[in-house]
């Protein structure tokens, strides 16, 4: 009886993370499809930053909070040439927003309030015990396995694995910026939601 019990605990423990992994795949199918449908210029490295922006937040943007508005403010300049949403979420579960510019050149945010909350969700960052480099090599296996339309060549992926184990952050691909002129902060959600989200109604 007590073997019984043991091996049905063992199933259970088995379907859980079986359940885990698929929901996770399916999380990151549909992240990525809603990135290609929105951006088709956008490649594997996008497709990276978006993650890593999930992962690791705002904070390894911000050498000092002067510094972060001075190139906020110089920025503004170019924020009227992006005309879409006001934000996005990153990654796959969204910890993190991207709240675009142009949402303070349209008037309904300030750029106090935006840098506030930048630099607020920068000092909230938690660090994470799991490497990113296997989160990456997974996340790359599921766009693999799944054969989603993200363009990619052998340099670049083994670029980006490189980038990955040395918890490296990337730039948007040239197609990328040339297509979209991305301008933008990032956001932790709590933080946007409670700050900022209100006032980015379209």
């Amino acid at each position: 009886m007590k073997k019984l019990l043991v091996i049905g605990i063992a199933m259970m423990a088995m379907c859980f993370v079986a359940c885990t992994e698929d929901r996770e795949s399916q999380q990151i199918v549909e992240a990525v499809k809603t990135l290609v449908s929105q951006y088709p210029k956008a490649t594997l490295q996008d497709v990276y930053k978006s993650f890593y922006q999930e992962r690791f937040g705002p904070g390894h943007m911000i050498p000092n909070v002067e510094n972060a508005r001075n190139y906020l403010m110089s920025e503004m300049e170019q924020a009227s040439e992006n005309s879409g949403a006001y934000y996005e979420p990153t990654g796959s579960e969204g910890k993190y927003i991207r709240v675009y510019l142009n949402a303070v050149a349209d008037g309904k945010i300030s750029a106090e309030q935006l840098l506030d909350a930048f630099v607020e969700s920068a000092n909230n960052v938690e660090p994470r015990s799991d490497k990113w480099a296997d989160q990456w090599a997974n996340i790359v296996k599921v766009i693999e396995e799944k054969q989603l339309p993200v363009a990619a060549n052998d340099e670049l992926k083994q670029l980006l694995k490189t980038c990955s184990e040395q918890d490296e952050a990337v730039h948007h691909s040239e197609a990328y910026n040339q297509a979209y002129r991305p301008h933008y902060r990032i956001v932790e959600r709590d933080i946007f939601e409670q700050q900022l989200k209100r006032y980015l109604v379209k």
